[in-house]
């Protein structure tokens, strides 16, 4: 059996930390099951899941130059579709949802038309939302020193300043 990134193997439990386990894979070598490897649900104890000894199935998510093995249970598994909330077309075969289709669908305009879907890239998204925060802040910033300026800081030491 040999240890290659992507590969499904199985192991034996050999100890559990509060960020992990960690899994005798064989050939001597020992992997690291991250904590947020363990389960696709939120893990809070590793403890909940696991116990030493026991035998799982892991894919190896990545070996470092140091021979540090990062493991994963969950990638391991495999997906399980969930069929009840998908509708079918008119020949019986299953009809998805399209996730991207309803995450951009354009915003409406004044008369109704929607604009073009774009698709950004993750550095697009980063530099508009950067921009869009600068732009709150800035409006803070001018919104609490005009108050400042018209004697409305929330004081409290006057009534009225009239």
């Amino acid at each position: 059996m040999s240890i290659a990134v992507g590969s499904v193997i199985s192991g034996v439990v050999t100890g559990i930390t509060k960020f992990g386990a960690f899994v005798d894979i064989g050939e001597g070598k020992t992997g690291l099951v991250h904590i947020s490897e363990v389960a696709d649900a939120y893990v809070k104890d590793v403890n909940d899941y696991l116990k030493v000894a026991d035998k799982v199935q892991v894919k190896i998510i990545n070996i470092e130059d140091n021979g540090k093995i990062g493991l994963s249970i969950r990638q391991a598994q495999p997906k399980v579709v969930s069929v009840s909330h998908v509708k079918q077309d008119k020949e019986g075969k299953p009809n998805y949802p399209r996730k991207e289709f309803r995450q951009d669908r354009g915003k409406r305009d004044n008369r109704g038309k929607r604009d073009k879907v774009v698709s950004l890239t993750f550095e697009d998204k980063l530099a508009k939302f950067l921009k869009d925060s600068d732009e709150v802040q800035q409006s803070l910033k001018l919104t609490s020193e005009s108050r400042k300026r018209r004697g409305r800081s929330g004081g409290g030491d006057c009534k009225e300043q009239r």
